[in-house]
């Protein structure tokens, strides 16, 4: 990759700087040069490229969602070597198409945007690096994705621990865990892979819960070498086979947006798999969840029950009061003196931006202008913010499907606004704010009628209990509305004439 310490500090003019060299951000670049567009920069704050798959490294990092559905449409692998796929795997992935599209020269590393502004005066975003480095650009793509920012857990004393500590996203390899005394707090996706993963090695693991999460067996296996072979001779069995994984997993949109009763299907399969992975009546009382399955995101394990049952881990179901210098007080008294905290504690999923990185027009803050919850048009435009778009935005995400599938679509309706702009001769474009207002309405009324409404907390909701994060219905809706840019939606700042307004009631 291109070391940016070398880089002058002249201000680099680009006609793209997409934040962020996760699967967003790459899609993008990919986007444009087959648009013959090569005058763009990517901007990566780590000093590799894979997004979340190159921060998170943890034992046990694997994806939940098939390999073969779980990577580009127009770049499959056959080489897969499970069902689904291993961070390191995937981070590989990520890496081909790199080197397969040629990006590398587009790639600047350890170069962390410190902020992006709109200029009124010349209709240009400028953007400047951590490291002082500048650059004027005619558009920004956000591909920081809503799972960047770790969540670190509001505990008191938490920076009174005397051990080592660090987050499962930044995970610290130095740190031999072997015959040590490990508090694993969080229950969430990532602790239910690392703690199995661990489990074998330390003295003594201690799971603290607070709430559980429903755990379904994951249908994991090794691909044959036979069936690689077919992928490779037979390009077309393995797009069978991602079509077929898509509609089996789209078909879940049924139980989460339209009969979310449906749910108790899925309650039924969560006993069923503690029933048997777990013999002790009061372990098993533990990990049933209280809400329905779906309120908070349904997990994939197979090992994370029985490594429940081992001697040395110890489930832990009383909340934290303090964390202290040698370990953790839960509120009955009890301190558990521990040589290692490992934080399994999630995302800041309904915060994704930090204050002062984006300013738009007149110097709005997007955090200043999310304060009533996160929003935007299609989960990509923000009024406002002129030719910015988000990727993974908004009420994008998704509980049932593959997130690449909707960054295809965001991206494809990206790169048809640009089409149309240059078409037209407009230099900047901004989202109508009545036609964001009414689209955003339109889905929160549709998002109240969830399983993700059935009252639980979960990261899917901000402080106000807004969801910010899922889109509300099937993915193949979400293609459908991003298949072509619309214009009418949009107001020209400078440059050409946009078509009459068009009626956002189609939107949402």
């Amino acid at each position: 990759m291109t070391n940016n310490a070398a880089m002058t500090p002249d201000v680099r003019e680009v006609h793209t700087l997409i934040i962020g060299a996760g699967f967003g951000g790459l899609l993008t670049a990919i986007k444009l040069k087959q648009a013959g567009i090569d005058d763009f920069l990517i901007l990566e704050k780590d000093e590799g490229v894979g997004g979340t798959w190159w921060a998170n490294s943890y034992p046990g990092c694997a994806c939940d969602v098939q390999s073969h559905l779980y990577s580009y449409s127009f770049e499959p692998n056959p080489d897969w070597s499970h069902m689904f796929g291993r961070q390191a795997e995937i981070h590989d992935y990520m890496r081909h198409c790199v080197d397969k599209y040629s990006l590398e020269p587009h790639i600047r590393l350890r170069c962390e945007v410190r902020q992006a502004r709109y200029r009124d005066a010349d209709g240009r975003w400028q953007v400047e690096a951590r490291d002082g480095t500048r650059y004027r650009a005619k558009f920004i793509v956000a591909a920081t994705g809503g799972l960047s920012r770790p969540a670190r857990p509001d505990i008191p004393g938490l920076d009174d621990f005397q051990g080592e500590m660090f987050h499962s996203a930044a995970w610290n390899h130095d740190c031999d865990l072997k015959g040590k005394r490990v508090a694993a707090i969080g229950t969430g996706a990532s602790a239910i892979q690392f703690v199995p993963a661990i489990a074998a090695d330390v003295a003594d693991l201690y799971v603290y819960q607070r709430t559980p999460p429903w755990v379904l067996p994951r249908p994991d296996r090794r691909i044959s070498a036979i069936e690689k072979k077919m992928f490779r001779r037979l390009p077309f069995t393995q797009k069978i086979l991602r079509t077929i994984l898509y509609w089996r997993l789209e078909s879940r949109a049924l139980v989460f947006t339209v009969f979310p009763w449906m749910s108790r299907m899925i309650e039924w399969l969560g006993r069923r798999h503690i029933r048997k992975c777990i013999a002790d009546p009061h372990l098993r009382m533990q990990v049933v969840p209280d809400y329905p399955a779906g309120c908070k995101r349904v997990l994939l394990s197979d090992d994370y029950y029985p490594a429940l049952t081992r001697n040395n881990v110890h489930l832990v179901t009383r909340r934290i009061r303090e964390i202290t210098a040698n370990g953790v007080l839960t509120t009955d008294g009890a301190e558990y003196k521990v040589d290692v905290i490992i934080l399994g504690t999630g995302f800041q999923a309904t915060r994704p931006l930090p204050e002062g990185m984006i300013i738009g027009r007149q110097g709005l803050d997007i955090t200043q202008r999310w304060r009533g919850g996160l929003e935007a048009y299609k989960g990509v435009s923000v009024s406002g913010f002129p030719n910015l778009f988000i990727l993974a935005g908004p009420n994008t995400g998704l509980g049932h499907n593959s997130v690449i599938f909707m960054l295809e679509a965001e991206v494809h309706y990206v790169m048809d606004c640009m089409r149309i702009m240059q078409e037209k001769g407009i230099d900047t474009l901004e989202i109508r704010r009545d036609v964001e207002a009414k689209y955003n309405r339109r889905l929160q009324r549709r998002l109240g009628r969830t399983i993700w409404a059935s009252g639980c907390r979960s990261w899917y909701l901000d402080e106000n209990g807004k969801n910010t994060t899922l889109w509300p219905g099937f993915t193949v809706e979400y293609w459908s509305r991003t298949r072509k840019f619309d214009p009418g939606n949009y107001v020209a700042l400078t440059g050409g004439e946009l078509d009459a307004p068009g009626d956002a009631a189609e939107a949402a």
